[in-house]
């Protein structure tokens, strides 16, 4: 389906035209007229799916067709994360260039000016706000901030929210909002207190699934059986022998990551850290360098496993394996973005067995090893692949479509309108 088959105004469809955006993923062709008709929803979708634009173009539809005021905030996203809002900020900034939407970005890790910025948009009000929760009820908690004119609230990746501890905190933020309102939460997974959190926001929803947490088809996985001195000489093993495009490695702390990127600093090679201690402008500038190629390898903690709109990393490296499933699929989910191919690779130790044979168990296949390169295999002993589980033997390879991001049509430079053009099946 593409977009100009949906019930969109053309102000919303030149914004799309602009951004070559023309047909619609699963996600989007699924979710958006559900809410366009008014229903609560319930979405899940994995990481690249095109799931911000399933309800940013909607609720902007939906607001050009009302009367709201223009000084109160008549939408709420809620999103994990300082970069998914800084991200969300600048999709609208697309979606909604031609309309005359307002929107305000409220999140944290800025300076008092900038604070205080936030703070004086939002009491002026705005169509849409998009907010950290923990930012949004600080502001809620020491002003007068006026959230009774909500008409649509949006948690984005709800299990996120859960997993940083923000339950209490939206469940506060939403006693400030009317009770009669149009709720929709995507989330990639579906744990029971994002269940529970669903069962106490959510009115009659529809629901909306689309390949729960499942990594895209075109990553190719492979793992490392070592030891952890191993570690770093098989990043610099790798480096030295391809030319990698970009690339992140995950790491389970901040000392961690700063100690990696520190060796790997001493190696000459292009990287940069990525963690919850750097303020916001080093995080952007971080960030910036990384899609500008200054730099080519991200350390990082999982503050970037969600919520970055780059669409080609090359290579993704769990340095450590993570502690949850979910969290293995959203990291390597980095890569192979929008169709494309993309490598992950997972260092493995014997204390990781156990979690890496749930995180197999999960994604419903067993993971191809890889050899060790000489020069680090010998600098240990050889970590044995125990015997397989025996549920791996009855593992059945996810064969779903994986759902590339909106792309333009060869030689479609038209813009949209509402009007087809005739005999559309001759062409």
């Amino acid at each position: 389906m593409d977009f100009i088959d949906l019930d969109l105004n053309d102000d919303i469809l030149d914004g799309l035209d602009d951004m070559h955006f023309v047909s619609c993923t699963p996600i989007q062709e699924k979710a958006i007229p559900e809410i366009l008709e008014g229903h609560d929803l319930l979405a899940s979708a994995q990481t690249g799916t095109g799931k911000t634009a399933a309800y940013l173009l909607p609720v902007l539809e939906l607001l050009s067709r009302g009367e709201e005021p223009d000084n109160k905030v008549n939408a709420l996203i809620l999103v994990p994360t300082r970069e998914l809002a800084l991200q969300v900020d600048q999709l609208l900034g697309g979606f909604a260039y031609y309309t005359d939407t307002t929107w305000i970005a409220i999140y944290g890790g800025n300076d008092g000016i900038a604070y205080a910025q936030q703070h004086k948009a939002l009491m002026q009000g705005g169509d849409i706000a998009v907010a950290t929760p923990g930012r949004l009820l600080s502001m809620l908690r020491t002003a007068n901030v006026d959230l009774s004119h909500v008409q649509y609230l949006i948690l984005d990746e709800a299990d996120r929210m859960l997993d940083i501890g923000f339950y209490d905190d939206i469940m506060e933020i939403i006693g400030h909002l009317p009770k009669h309102r149009q709720t929709l939460m995507f989330s990639a997974t579906f744990p029971k207190d994002v269940e529970k959190l669903a069962r106490q926001v959510l009115n009659n929803p529809r629901e909306v699934k689309i390949a729960v947490s499942k990594p895209a088809e075109g990553i190719t996985q492979g793992i490392f059986l070592m030891h952890e001195t191993q570690k770093v000489p098989l990043i610099a093993e790798l480096f030295a022998q391809k030319q990698w495009g970009k690339s992140i490695l995950f790491l389970s702390s901040k000392d961690k990551v700063r100690e990696v990127y520190r060796t790997l600093k001493k190696l000459n090679l292009k990287v940069a850290q990525m963690h919850s201690d750097l303020d916001q402008a080093e995080r952007s500038q971080v960030m910036l360098d990384f899609k500008n190629n200054k730099i080519n390898i991200l350390v990082a903690t999982d503050v970037v496993s969600r919520g970055i709109d780059i669409d080609d990393i090359e290579l993704v490296i769990n340095y450590d394996v993570p502690h949850q499933p979910e969290d293995y699929v959203h990291r390597i989910g980095r890569t192979a973005r929008a169709g494309a191919k993309g490598e992950a690779m997972t260092l493995v130790t014997p204390q990781d067995r156990y979690r890496f044979d749930k995180i197999e168990r999960f994604i419903e296949r067993a993971v191809p090893r890889h050899i060790l390169p000489t020069k680090v295999a010998d600098m240990a002993p050889m970590v044995e692949d125990k015997p397989a589980d025996k549920q791996r033997t009855g593992y059945n390879k996810f064969h779903s479509k994986s759902s590339s991001k909106n792309s333009a049509k060869p030689g479609n430079k038209k813009p949209f309108r509402r009007k087809k053009p005739e005999n559309k099946g001759d062409k």
